[in-house]
């Protein structure tokens, strides 16, 4: 049986000013987050149709995905954030980070958000507990011959 790889990406515009923008916007995004811990100051960047996505095909709209965070920053205060990268293409931006908390794991994530007239209008994240990297790296071997079980 042969891999298939299927390619969703839709014909959008890629000028360098708008990838710098775009690029702004989420870095803006996550500076207000991380710096000022306010959620309503996150609240304007994103648009009124903002949609997040995780991995198990959930999502949730702009109110409750800021409820989410909102609950959340009690738990991940004084969380340290590393961006590793950011990259940009038309209208997405990938960032891929590293997140500790003071006494906590930590976790290695990959967002991707898509622009609209620039704001925030979707998000995906994949998160991995570091620890768990290699874990991960064989997932498609059978259960049985794992050495390290999949979480």
């Amino acid at each position: 049986m042969k891999s298939q790889f299927i390619d969703n990406r839709r014909s959008r515009r890629n000028t360098a000013a708008m990838t710098t923008e775009n690029k702004n916007v989420v870095e803006r995004a996550l500076a207000e987050l991380i710096g000022t811990g306010d959620v309503d100051a996150l609240a304007p960047l994103l648009s009124d149709e903002f949609v997040h996505h995780r991995p198990d095909a959930t999502s949730s709209t702009k109110t409750e995905w800021l409820a989410a965070v909102r609950a959340a920053l009690g738990t991940i205060a004084g969380m340290q954030v590393e961006v590793h990268h950011v990259l940009a293409d038309g209208d997405h931006v990938v960032m891929h980070s590293r997140r500790r908390l003071p006494a906590g794991p930590e976790i290695t994530v990959v967002d991707i958000w898509r622009i609209d007239d620039g704001l925030i209008a979707e998000g995906w994240e994949i998160i991995e507990p570091t620890a768990q990297a290699a874990a991960n790296l064989v997932w498609w071997e059978p259960a049985a011959s794992r050495t390290h079980p999949i979480r």
